[in-house]
């Protein structure tokens, strides 16, 4: 019998690229019990700021989607902005780090670190 869950679902994707970093971070902290967590706040230049950290907690309402073993979850609230985005790993001279692609992104700042 298969188990029954009443936890939703989002459409953030998370790339292979970006997934094998997560797993490396988490490899490094030597913990098994976080997930990578994205969310919106209000905040900068544009309006809204996007947040990319790991957390141990799960809270009421997030949504979860599990990519070869990385959970991304996303708060209720933060749900809808993200619909369709995608986060991806980028390892290059000028820059390293996460980006997120955001479909729902009407404008950004130049930094690329808030949206409206």
């Amino acid at each position: 019998m298969s188990e029954t869950t009443q936890t939703a679902t989002h459409g953030v994707q998370l790339t292979d690229v970006a997934a094998t970093k997560v797993r490396t971070l988490l490899e490094q902290e030597g913990r098994d019990d976080l997930r990578l967590r994205v969310a919106v706040q209000p905040g900068g230049c544009s309006g809204l700021i996007y947040q990319l950290y790991f957390d141990e907690r799960m809270l009421d309402g997030d949504a979860v989607r599990d990519y070869d073993g990385v959970e991304v979850i996303v708060d209720r609230m933060s749900v809808p902005y993200l619909e369709g985005a995608t986060i991806d790993f980028a390892d290059t001279i000028e820059k390293q780090g996460f980006t997120i692609d955001n479909p729902n992104a009407g404008s950004s700042c130049a930094c690329g670190g808030s949206f409206a």
